[in-house]
C-alpha cells in the first residue's frame, strides 16, 4: 500500500491507491491485517474445485521431494563415476550419488502404488481414492505419474517455497493448487483422506506423518489406515519403541500405522480395512 502523501501525489483521485476495488487491490490484500482473508481464500478456493470435479475421498502420499527416478538415479552416478568429471568428484558426491541410487526404488514403489490404487480401489470412477500428493518432485512426482500412467487423474497440493516449486508434468491441471500457508494445504491433504501412505523422506515427510498420527491418537479425525514403505529407513528414522519404553507413548500407539517394504503390501492394508468396514 502507499502512504498519505503517496496518494495525494496522484494526478486524480481515479489513479490513487484508494479508489481501487478492495478485492482488485493486490497490495491491500497481501497486508498482515487481511492474513484471516487469505487464509479464508486458501481454504474455500481448492475446495470448491474439488466440489466441482467431484472428488468425494483421496489418499494423500509423502515422501522426499530429493528421491530421483531409476534411471536418473543411475545416470547421475555413472556421470560422476566415468564422466570427464569424475576425477573432482569428491566423495561425499559419490556418496551421496549412490544413496540415491539405492533409494530410487522408492520411486519406483510410489509410482507403483498410484497405479494398484487405480486398479484397484478406483473402480474406474475418478472419485474415490483419488492420489494427492504435495505436486512437486521426487515422490510427489512419482506418485502423480503412476495414476497419470494409468489413466486416473491426481492432485497436486502446490505450496510457495523459497526454492520455488514447480509442479510435476504428472499432476492433472484442474485438480493441481498452489498455497501460501502450510496449515490450510495440510487439511485439503486430510479433509477427504481415506488412507496416508509414507515414504522416506525428510522434515516435510515427518511433519505430515506425526500430524495425522497425533489427529488419529488426539481423535481428531477417524481413523484411517497409515502406512509407511520401507522398513529399513523407518526403523532407523524413528525408533517408536524407545518412545513407549520411556513412557512417551503408550504401545497401543504404535499400532496406528504399519510398516511394509513394497506398493503392493500398502494397497492390501487399505484394501482389507475398508472390506472389514462394509462387511
Amino acid at each position: 500500500m502507499t502512504s498519505k502523501r503517496d496518494d495525494e501525489t496522484a494526478s486524480s483521485p481515479h489513479d490513487s491507491e484508494a479508489y481501487r476495488l478492495a478485492s482488485r487491490d493486490i497490495d491491500f490484500l497481501a497486508t498482515d491485517d487481511l492474513r484471516p482473508i487469505r487464509l479464508q481464500l486458501e481454504l474455500l478456493k481448492p475446495e470448491l474445485y474439488l466440489r466441482q470435479e467431484d472428488i468425494r475421498s483421496t489418499i494423500p502420499v509423502f515422501g522426499s521431494a530429493r528421491i530421483l527416478p531409476p534411471d536418473a538415479a543411475a545416470a547421475h552416478l555413472d556421470a560422476l563415476e566415468r564422466g570427464t568429471d569424475s576425477s573432482t568428484a569428491s566423495p561425499s558426491k559419490l556418496a551421496r550419488a549412490r544413496k540415491q541410487v539405492e533409494y530410487a526404488k522408492y520411486y519406483a514403489e510410489a509410482q507403483a502404488f498410484s497405479g494398484l490404487v487405480s486398479q484397484r480401489l478406483q473402480n474406474g470412477d475418478g472419485q474415490n481414492y483419488v492420489i494427492v500428493t504435495g505436486g512437486g518432485p521426487g515422490i510427489m512426482e512419482a506418485a502423480n505419474r503412476g495414476a497419470h500412467e494409468a489413466g486416473s487423474r491426481s492432485i497436486g497440493l502446490n505450496i510457495t517455497l523459497p526454492s520455488e516449486q514447480t509442479p510435476n508434468p504428472y499432476t492433472s491441471p484442474e485438480l493441481c493448487f498452489q498455497f501460501r500457508y502450510f496449515a490450510i494445504r495440510k487439511m485439503h491433504f486430510l479433509l477427504r483422506a481415506k488412507a496416508l501412505v509414507a515414504f522416506p523422506g525428510g522434515y516435510g515427510t515427518m511433519d505430515e506423518l506425526f500430524e495425522v498420527l497425533t489427529l488419529i491418537q488426539t481423535r481428531k479425525i477417524l481413523q484411517i489406515p497409515v502406512v509407511l514403505i520401507g522398513k529399513a529407513f523407518w526403523q532407523r528414522a524413528i525408533d517408536f519403541s524407545f518412545l513407549v519404553e520411556e513412557g512417551m507413548l503408550n504401545a497401543d500407539h504404535i499400532t496406528l500405522f504399519e510398516t511394509v517394504e513394497t506398493a503392493n503390501e500398502a494397497v492390501n492394508i487399505i484394501d482389507s480395512f475398508y472390506q472389514e468396514q462394509s462387511a
